[in-house]
């Protein structure tokens, strides 16, 4: 096991993301996953948020998701480690973050591993088809928000990380090897026909696409009470 570097800890709190129990417990990633407690989540979601709707409360959990992710991908590529912990010990709890009360993720700190040269390429896979896509589909089978509203919740957070990364030279050469891999159609057999990545990025760099309408689907966040519009948006 490893232990957080206080630059890891920092990163992980910028991104709503903590190592200390939730002071108001909500819910783990494993509740998630319960068929009979997903609508129940996702009305928790709901009222902690203030979202209007459920699809809204899908689209705005996924961004809160999409910033786990995030990390997942920046302390791969800055630390060559990544979260390899349990489902149920993924906590989602209610915190009070910038004077408004938003759905937070717990995670504790024994839970990051270090990650293989020759398992990297497995480590990725992992994250996208066992974490990001298996929670889109769940939440799909109680929602009709789109699957690729979702997906861009997540890449939105990827974008700013690679430009970051990739401008970095301690970084560079494990972001850019991270960054062909989610490029890689391969990669993405049994999620999409093709990597949705390599399709969001429209074959630009990650700092290219920075301040720019690049994303297809309004990901809903003007909608969320103490929100605003995010600079991707294509309703601009």
């Amino acid at each position: 096991m490893t232990n957080l570097t206080p630059d890891q800890i920092r990163q992980l709190n910028m991104y709503s993301i903590y190592i200390e129990q939730p002071g108001q417990n909500l819910f783990t990633l494993e509740t998630l996953h319960d068929a009979n407690k997903t609508e129940d989540i996702l009305n928790v979601v709901q009222a902690v948020s203030g979202s209007p709707n459920r699809t809204v409360a899908s689209s705005y959990f996924m961004r809160r998701f999409g910033m786990f992710t995030a990390m997942q991908f920046y302390n791969l590529a800055a630390y060559d480690e990544m979260w390899d912990g349990a489902k149920n010990h993924l906590h989602f709890g209610a915190k009070v973050e910038y004077g408004k009360l938003s759905v937070s993720i717990f995670a504790s700190p024994e839970d990051w591993r270090y990650v293989e040269e020759d398992e990297r390429r497995i480590v990725i896979r992992r994250i996208l088809k066992d974490q990001c896509d298996a929670v889109i589909r769940r939440i799909r089978t109680i929602t009709s928000v789109s699957p690729l509203t979702l997906w861009e919740n997540i890449f939105g957070f990827l974008l700013w990380q690679y430009h970051v990364l990739l401008e970095n030279p301690a970084t560079s050469v494990g972001a850019r090897a991270d960054l062909e891999m989610l490029k890689d159609d391969a990669l993405w057999e049994g999620i999409a026909p093709r990597s949705l990545f390599a399709t969001y990025l429209r074959g630009c760099e990650p700092s290219a696409l920075l301040n720019t309408e690049v994303r297809t689907t309004c990901c809903f966040s003007k909608d969320v009470p103490g929100l605003m519009q995010c600079g991707f948006c294509p309703l601009k």
